[in-house]
């Protein structure tokens, strides 16, 4: 079987023990770092606090589904790429799958053969992406790949919400974001809409990436929601 040379490292959910075993012993003679996770919920906290070049995942897992997981995800990380790997094969589950925010999506019994060729696809495309893909505002900068945060060449440290919030912010310059918004974005269209936690997190961007700093980039237009500009507006 031929070699992988990237070191790819490939996050495997998937709560039927043995075939994760198998699954994982088959990438890792293709040459890819794997990591694996039993439940949904644990899928979920790993993806959160480690990168991944791509995630392979089933749909009955236990705590956390495949696609309300999936779903998940693509709120921490809209680009990595995930391949659904499962028994479900009716076209409503493919649908639901592509739906939740699937890249991809694989029945068993698989190929492995076909299944490396998958994910060789999603490797090499996100090569091509601009996979050191960095955006900022005036001497602030956000590094989407590796999630790090610099004002001024000083590092700043931020939690996931923060950086996912900081990101919103960043893809929408001048751009009023309200509320309800935010919250769907960061938090899930389920979140409770008066709760106070947006002023919270956007207090706690305000500390670390425009307390010390000029100009201030994050604004509040009362009564309307934020914005992130380099004045005023």
């Amino acid at each position: 079987m031929k070699h992988n040379t990237t070191k790819a490292v490939i996050l495997i959910v998937e709560d039927e023990v043995r075939l994760a075993e198998i699954l994982k012993k088959q990438l890792e003679e293709a040459g890819f770092n794997i990591q694996l996770s039993g439940d949904g919920y644990m899928g979920k906290k790993f993806v959160t606090e480690n990168h991944y070049d791509l995630v392979i995942l089933d749909i009955n897992l236990p705590l956390i589904n495949g696609y309300d997981l999936c779903r998940e995800i693509r709120k921490v990380d809209n680009s990595i790429p995930i391949i659904m790997l499962t028994a479900l094969a009716g076209a409503d589950n493919k649908v639901a799958g592509f739906d939740s925010g699937a890249d991809d999506y694989v029945t068993k019994p698989y190929d492995i053969r076909e299944l490396i060729a998958r994910i060789n696809v999603f490797l090499k495309r996100s090569e091509v992406v601009n996979y050191s893909e960095v955006i900022g505002m005036a001497d602030l900068e956000i590094d989407l790949v590796n999630k790090t945060v610099t004002r001024s060449g000083q590092k700043i440290e931020l939690t996931v919400k923060e950086f996912n919030l900081l990101e919103l912010f960043l893809k929408n310059p001048g751009k009023l974001l309200s509320r309800e918004f935010i919250i769907s974005q960061i938090w899930g269209i389920d979140f409770d809409p008066g709760t106070n936690v947006i002023d919270v997190y956007v207090n706690y961007l305000r500390k670390k990436i425009d307390k010390d700093f000029e100009p201030k980039l994050i604004h509040t237009k009362f009564g309307f929601g934020f914005y992130c500009n380099e004045s005023e507006i």
